[in-house]
C-alpha cells in the first residue's frame, strides 16, 4: 500500500474509534486501541518506535519515539489535547525528515468531531 491508501485506512479506523469512545481519554488509550484495530486489519504496526539520531559526532540511541509507524511508511502522532499548537505540526515534520518518511498523521482525539482533529503533514510527498 502506498501512503495515501494507508492514510485512508488509518483515518477511517480513527473515525470508528472516536465514534465508539469519544473524546476525553488518555493518549495511551487511543494509541493502544488504534494499534489493535490496524493490526486486525492486517497492517504492520509498530508502537513507540525509538529512532536514533546522529548530530555531528554525537549519537543518540533514542532521539525521539514515534507513537505509531504503519507499514514502515506512515507516522501517526496521537494527541488528546484541548487544541493543537504549532509545535505539534513542527514535531511531526521533524520526525518525518529525520526518519526519511513522506507522510505523517497528527490526530487529536480530544475534539467533538474527529475530522477537526485530523491533520496530514507531508515531507516531499
Amino acid at each position: 500500500m502506498i501512503e495515501n491508501e494507508l492514510s485512508k485506512t488509518i483515518i477511517g479506523t480513527c473515525i470508528e474509534i472516536h465514534r465508539e469512545l469519544g473524546p476525553g481519554l488518555l493518549e495511551s488509550v487511543y494509541e493502544e486501541v488504534l494499534f489493535s484495530e490496524l493490526d486486525e486489519k492486517g497492517l504492520h504496526v509498530q508502537r513507540q518506535v525509538s529512532v536514533p539520531l546522529l548530530y555531528k559526532d554525537i549519537y543518540f540511541d533514542t532521539a525521539y519515539r514515534l507513537d505509531l509507524l504503519v507499514n514502515n511508511r506512515v507516522i501517526i502522532e496521537i494527541k488528546a489535547v484541548e487544541s493543537l499548537a504549532p509545535v505539534h505540526y513542527s514535531q511531526l515534520l521533524t520526525y518525518l525528515k529525520l526518519s526519511n518518511k513522506k507522510l505523517g498523521l497528527l490526530i487529536n482525539f480530544n475534539v467533538k468531531l474527529l475530522k477537526e482533529g485530523i491533520h496530514r503533514v507531508v515531507n516531499k510527498l
